[in-house]
């Protein structure tokens, strides 16, 4: 894709995804998609309107009885030849995600790609594991069961920070459980899910199973989640946008699966390995240029190993490269566009006048001047109650505050709103043990920070929403459980009719 491959050439029929065929939109408005590395436009194309919600919820739910109606097997297989073709177009979707993203290609291919064929090859293994608790004879007359059933047509909006992963944990388990899915893309960041859903019909999983409407989210976002024909809505993004998911699918009495925003607590205890510490923090913090709900944001050091926390984390982030995201050797990429980056360095700017800027604190010039580039910032003394500590920012900042007791630490943790991600750093295996227990998250590592697993479980407390996208868990957000129960006496007149007409 990157050697003479275009874009517009390869969405010429546009950015909606219905019934496994492209189709312009039909909302009469254009948009582009912007490299944010150099503000150069990839890609225009017309917004979905209201009516390409309607066409794609009605190709979703003519597809559903025979998706739905097939065996585990089935769809088990599909899924397994939807990964063999994902796997053969790696290096395409490296590149799309990269340029629609601006994220290094090195993140886009070392961790973007394989994480979403590993997901997919996860859910294929998944799709054979749909059960209910086994049958039993519990009242002694009757024996009872529990089916796992698909619910319908999910509609369901991703986010513009991971494209194609969150494309992949939207779409994956909902279909592995014989559901069919319309999934909104953000409107800026809607290559690779059009495209992982253009792979999934080279599979042969059959058209209107996967479909993608890329609209604004005051529209077709809108419009999908209040649509009458779906019955289950999964959101990931900003909490105030989620608030606002929640009353429209709550009108019409949806499934609800909310993960929202984050800032996850780094909580350093003062026997933990300091170099570890140091580099986890600058790893955490500035994945996808801190673009990521789970990354570092608010480091807290006990009082011991604070001035050398604060030093090594300022000369590490000195060393980290801003360049161009093709070139294999940038660390750090530009953030998703130029208002992103003014917001992260207004936060910043307001900082100042009660905090300390270490190191970073300014977008670069030169060659990198026209993109949305700001510098890995570390920001000390600021009060727990201050906007940066406590609002999230969504860019390449780490803020860090000193505690004295363990009891201080973990209070402070908890000291937000958020609660998705965190992590604690000790050698004492109680100690961490008890910070695993008390700290209000839906992931806590120890010793590290970021590192997800297909296996396991992604979602948080609190806002930070609820419900949980992959391993088998993420079943429970897209299954039906129906309790059946047969009768085995045989017997017309019943002893508990009693009750309701005559005697014993």
């Amino acid at each position: 894709m990157g050697n003479g491959f275009q874009v517009q050439d390869r969405f010429a029929d546009g950015a909606q995804y219905i019934g496994g065929s492209l189709r312009s939109g039909t909302s009469g408005r254009r948009h582009a998609v912007v490299n944010p590395a150099t503000g150069e436009t990839v890609y225009t194309y017309e917004l979905a309107g209201t009516a390409d919600v309607d066409a794609a919820v009605a190709a979703a739910r003519e597809a559903f009885p025979g998706w739905s109606g097939a065996t585990p097997a089935e769809r088990s297989e599909a899924m397994h030849r939807f990964a063999a073709v994902l796997a053969e177009q790696a290096d395409d979707f490296a590149y799309a995600e990269s340029l629609q993203c601006g994220k290094p290609i090195k993140l886009s291919t070392e961790f973007d790609v394989p994480g979403t064929i590993d997901n997919t090859s996860f859910f294929a293994g998944a799709a054979r594991h749909l059960e209910g608790r086994s049958a039993g004879e519990y009242d002694g007359d009757h024996t009872s069961y529990v089916r796992r059933e698909a619910i319908g047509v999910i509609g369901s909006i991703a986010p513009w920070n991971y494209p194609l992963q969150m494309a992949a944990w939207k779409v994956l388990p909902a279909i592995a459980a014989g559901n069919t899915i319309v999934l909104k893309p953000a409107e800026i960041t809607p290559l690779t899910s059009l495209m992982f859903a253009q792979a999934a019909t080279e599979a042969g999983i059959p058209d209107g199973v996967i479909n993608i409407v890329t609209g604004a989210g005051k529209d077709a976002g809108e419009h999908l989640v209040g649509h009458p024909d779906v019955v289950m809505t999964s959101f990931t993004g900003s909490t105030a946008v989620g608030k606002r998911v929640a009353e429209i699918a709550t009108a019409t009495v949806k499934r609800l699966h909310l993960e929202l925003g984050g800032k996850a607590p780094f909580l350093v205890f003062d026997d933990a390995d300091l170099d570890a510490a140091v580099n986890g923090a600058v790893a955490g913090a500035l994945i996808n240029t801190g673009q990521d709900c789970t990354a570092a944001t608010r480091a807290y050091v006990q009082r011991p190993l604070y001035d050398a926390f604060v030093q090594g984390v300022a000369e590490l982030m000195e060393t980290v490269r801003l360049g161009d995201p093709f070139d294999p050797s940038t660390d750090l990429g530009p953030l998703i566009s130029h208002a992103q980056r003014d917001r992260v360095a207004g936060f910043v700017e307001r900082a100042r006048a009660y905090a300390d800027v270490v190191t970073g604190g300014e977008a670069p010039g030169g060659v990198l001047g026209d993109g949305a580039y700001y510098r890995p910032t570390l920001v000390a003394g600021a009060a727990q109650d201050s906007e940066i500590v406590q609002s999230e920012i969504f860019g390449p900042i780490l803020v860090v505050l000193p505690f004295d007791t363990d009891d201080e630490g973990i209070a402070l943790a908890n000291d937000t709103p958020y609660g998705l991600a965190a992590s604690a750093w000790s050698r004492d295996v109680y100690r961490a043990g008890r910070a695993t227990r008390e700290i209000k998250a839906g992931c806590v590592w120890v010793n590290d920070h970021i590192p997800i697993i297909s296996e396991m479980p992604h979602g948080g407390y609190k806002a930070s929403g609820f419900g949980k996208d992959m391993s088998a868990y993420s079943f429970e957000e897209y299954t039906q459980v129906k309790h059946v129960m047969y009768d085995n006496t045989a017997v017309a007149r019943k002893d508990w009719h009693r009750t309701i007409f005559g005697d014993r």
